[in-house]
């Protein structure tokens, strides 16, 4: 396969777009070389726009677009050369796969025996050598999606760009096409923005991740950052934190503290007065008895098995929820009604800005 060109970050400077009422809003993020970022957010976050934005199929109303010391915003899709893979696939229905994996190389008019080379090289990567003679009616959503990948890595683009690329697969060729897209991102070393509303596929494949809401860029970090320390009541909520407060910062001893009700739990922050703070259901340790530390007493509300886990709804002065796993030695205390201890490590309360 052809050489590749020396990787470059990709860079977004203040970019505003306004379509009909829909808004992207100042948007800068810089993705580096060989890195899988994904863009999480809610269904009409603007994340498919944004995405538009970054192969030139929608030009800026404001910012600018930088790939290494280019400034590409003003460059159509054809010059940036980016792949772009949509959910619903886009194969041409009336080509067969090995047509539509080589269309964009016949565009180029590269020479016969290279293009078969090229061909060879993406169907082994992809495993998808059997089905070159078949048409995209005849073949499942994973196989269709693979040859999707297929057709956009053939062209060795700088940048691939992957619009919810899970979305129309059921669970099990989902988790597949989830290992498939880490591998050959190992294997390629492309730079991959990948855009998803599912967390947990956030959570699986991004290096890093920016969550996007109503246009705006909320925040950026490592999937550990952003599941276990969501800087907004937003991101909180929509990243399952599911328990989030406001209290005024208490400082006492030396040592500061928030309100979950009656009880003081202590934390680790740097900041002062009022301020949100979230806990993650799986944080929560329920038992029977007092636990020394944060603990708050509280009545059980209702319980909602999950498998080998329970979700515990607490009454603790504020609407507390546990994620527990299910056994029988907690079947003689986890009962709607009953009075519970729970506790929560300083460490695992997240603390943010309001």
């Amino acid at each position: 396969m052809k050489e590749r060109l020396p990787a470059r970050s990709l860079r977004l400077s203040r970019i505003t777009k306004k379509i009909g009422e829909f808004q992207l809003r100042d948007i800068s993020l810089e993705f580096f070389p060989g890195e899988y970022f994904v863009i999480l957010g809610p269904t009409g976050a603007g994340k498919t726009v944004l995405l538009e934005v970054i192969a030139g199929m929608y030009a800026p109303d404001a910012g600018e677009i930088w790939l290494g010391e280019d400034n590409i915003t003003a460059w159509p899709p054809e010059k940036r050369c980016f792949g772009f893979v949509y959910q619903d696939y886009a194969l041409f229905p009336h080509l067969n796969v090995r047509e539509n994996i080589v269309f964009g190389l016949k565009n180029k008019k590269l020479p016969p025996g290279q293009m078969e080379r090229e061909l060879d090289a993406v169907v082994v990567l992809l495993g998808i050598d059997r089905l070159l003679r078949r048409f995209p009616y005849t073949l499942s959503g994973g196989e269709q999606q693979r040859v999707a990948l297929a057709r956009a890595l053939i062209m060795k683009p700088e940048v691939l760009l992957l619009d919810e690329p899970l979305s129309a697969l059921d669970p099990c060729t989902k988790e597949t096409l989830q290992q498939e897209l880490k591998r050959l991102h190992r294997l390629t070393g492309t730079l991959i923005i990948h855009v998803t509303h599912d967390f947990e596929e956030a959570l699986y494949l991004g290096d890093r991740i920016g969550v996007i809401m109503g246009g705006s860029l909320l925040q950026v970090g490592s999937p550990e950052e952003i599941f276990t320390r969501p800087r907004t009541t937003a991101v909180a909520r929509f990243v399952g934190a599911e328990n989030i407060y406001h209290s005024e910062i208490i400082l006492r001893g030396g040592r500061k503290y928030v309100t979950l009700g009656e009880t003081l739990l202590q934390v680790e922050t740097d900041l002062t007065g009022r301020a949100g703070f979230s806990v993650r259901p799986e944080h929560v340790l329920v038992s029977s008895l007092p636990q020394p530390g944060n603990c708050l007493p509280g009545k059980v509300l209702a319980i909602y098995p999950r498998g080998l886990l329970a979700r515990v709804i607490i009454d603790a002065g504020e609407r507390l929820v546990a994620l527990v796993v299910a056994g029988e030695d907690k079947g003689c205390f986890l009962l709607p009604g009953s009075i519970v201890y729970c506790s929560i490590p300083p460490a695992a309360i997240n603390v943010f800005p309001l």
